[in-house]
């Protein structure tokens, strides 16, 4: 049963839907994107578990899209469940962007999202990504050209500036949203800072006084009340919730919840935990295939059970596996380990 709490102030209010464009985001709820993270399977798990306003894709390469690769074609993966569904682009050609913003729209986008934020020295060195706030001239051709291109709504992401301390981003969102971006979503570190430090919510709410399109704050966003408390700090317009939602969706869901009903629910338990992993990898087995699918999974399977007893040989255990059935049977051991322990017995899954 969910925990009642006292009902926090300003809820109802704070959780209104916003609009990017005509399109409606209710709940204010945001999964965001993250590489190798958020393809489609795990929006559609999110999205069916915790009913987000809006869900990103993985940042996509505009270079990629150009010439033609079938594996960043397969990140696409829009189904009907996912929407409203925002495409991340990323890329520092005006002409490449806007061809891979109308390829996005033809592959199902509902919004086009131009990253201007991810800090990665790969994405950066191309001019793509954080890069971008360092030349504003530039950035704002490259949404031009993607708004010209594309009748769906443009947004942005982005860091607050380039070097800590630097806060760059009021000025160019001021002319972002002169150039026709409809939406911003602000992660509120520098680039530089990676996600070393703390975010700095009040880069937020300067931001959000300073454009007049809604503001989506993000960073360190890891429970209902963080989300709540951002809400009301900041008066942004809706939370974006990354490496929190990396092996527990339950927190999208937990926010949603919470921001409607001021009410807490309980964690999920160990069985719903496992039919959830589970749930992930079988969906990407389905669009990847058996050994794509386990293999991409190895990483962040392991992240569903952090803090169980034995989630370390567990993980040690997934990291070898590499088909479908050895996921379940390794799973099946943990369950029957941990029910073990609860009983006071050894458990054959340490042995």
């Amino acid at each position: 049963m969910p925990i009642l709490l006292e009902k926090p102030k300003n809820v109802l209010p704070i959780s209104s839907a916003y609009y990017v464009g005509n399109i409606c985001i209710d709940p204010p709820v945001v999964l965001a994107p993250m590489a190798d993270v958020t393809n489609g399977s795990f929006r559609r798990l999110v999205k069916r578990m915790g009913s987000p306003g809006l869900v990103v894709t993985e940042l996509i390469s505009t270079a990629a899209i150009h010439y033609g690769s079938k594996r960043t074609f397969e990140m696409f993966d829009v189904t009907e469940e996912q929407r409203p569904l925002a495409v991340q682009l990323f890329g520092a050609d005006p002409a490449m962007m806007a061809e891979a913003a109308k390829v996005a729209v033809d592959q199902g986008a509902d919004i086009i999202d131009i990253n201007m934020g991810c800090w990665v020295p790969k994405v950066c060195k191309t001019g793509a990504g954080a890069a971008m706030m360092k030349d504003e001239a530039a950035a704002c051709r490259i949404v031009e050209a993607i708004v010209r291109a594309v009748e769906v709504p443009v947004t942005v992401k982005t860091r607050a500036g380039w070097q800590y301390g630097q806060f760059a981003t009021v000025g160019l969102a001021k002319k972002l949203e002169e150039a026709g971006v409809q939406a911003f979503a602000l992660h509120a570190r520098y680039a530089t800072q990676g996600h070393t430090g703390e975010a700095d919510w009040e880069l937020i709410r300067q931001m959000k006084e300073s454009v007049s399109k809604p503001v989506v704050g993000n960073g360190d966003i890891k429970t209902p009340q963080d989300a709540l408390r951002i809400l009301q700090e900041t008066g942004c317009d809706g939370v974006m919730i990354g490496r929190a939602a990396i092996g527990n969706p339950w927190v999208i869901r937990d926010i949603v919840h919470y921001l409607k009903t001021g009410e807490l629910l309980p964690p999920p338990t160990l069985d719903e935990r496992i039919e959830t992993a589970l749930a992930h990898v079988s969906d990407l087995v389905e669009h990847l295939g058996e050994n794509r699918g386990v293999r991409h999974l190895r990483g962040q399977l392991p992240l569903y059970f952090k803090g169980y007893r034995g989630s370390a040989r567990l993980r040690d255990a997934i990291t070898s596996a590499d088909t479908l059935v050895s996921v379940r049977d390794t799973l099946a051991r943990f369950a029957n380990y941990i029910d073990h322990f609860e009983h006071g017995e050894d458990s054959p899954f340490e042995n």
